[in-house]
């Protein structure tokens, strides 16, 4: 019981992360228009903290552990695994409605199919590289801030392994996020032919 309860603290943290984007998605890019300071200026900011949605994905390395604490216990195995089900869901449904509204905003702006797909790749890429340096390197979105050169001395010689888990960060990333837009067109195609 006490792994359950002892997740709350950081779980309930990095949801609160993770939703940042997604209210920023929804702040910046809504129906209103935006001055285009406003627009540079939290577009930065969502770009930096967009990473923390996906980045929940990761978090699942602590489970082995959490279970390896319930002793044998089914109902205590039950309830962490809905636990890390709940946390992971919410972070990556949080990362995928953020980039759905940044397209849609894109495509009303008059861009076309390619470019919002360009923009909708680069951000996998950029959040798998986030991702890589907050799980591996330890940093946080806003050491972009506060420690610009620790960050920049972690870039200056990547390792194979590091391209390796990049790849399959963005492979997740991109594979996931595709599935979850393909259900909502499933679940409805099915409840049509019912």
């Amino acid at each position: 019981m006490s792994a359950l309860v002892g997740n709350v603290g950081w779980m309930g943290w990095n949801l609160v992360l993770a939703l940042v984007p997604l209210v920023l998605a929804r702040f910046l890019f809504g129906h209103r228009p935006r001055p285009v300071w406003l627009l540079w200026t939290g577009g930065a900011v969502f770009v930096a903290f967009l990473p923390n949605a996906p980045y929940v994905l990761t978090d699942v390395l602590h489970l082995p552990y959490d279970m390896s604490a319930a002793h044998g216990s089914p109902w205590l195995a039950a309830a962490l695994a809905a636990q890390y089900a709940c946390f992971i869901g919410v972070g990556f449904v949080a990362y995928v409605l953020s980039l759905v509204r940044l397209e849609r905003w894109l495509k009303a702006g008059g861009l076309s199919f390619r470019a919002v797909l360009a923009v909708d790749l680069s951000l996998h890429a950029l959040c798998a590289f986030g991702i890589l340096l907050g799980r591996v390197f330890r940093f946080n979105s806003w050491d972009l801030v506060t420690d610009p050169h620790g960050l920049v001395d972690v870039l200056t010689v990547p390792q194979p392994r590091t391209v390796a888990v990049l790849l399959v960060l963005f492979a997740a990333l991109a594979g996931g996020a595709a599935v979850l837009r393909a259900l909502p067109a499933v679940v409805d195609r099915a409840a049509r032919s019912v």
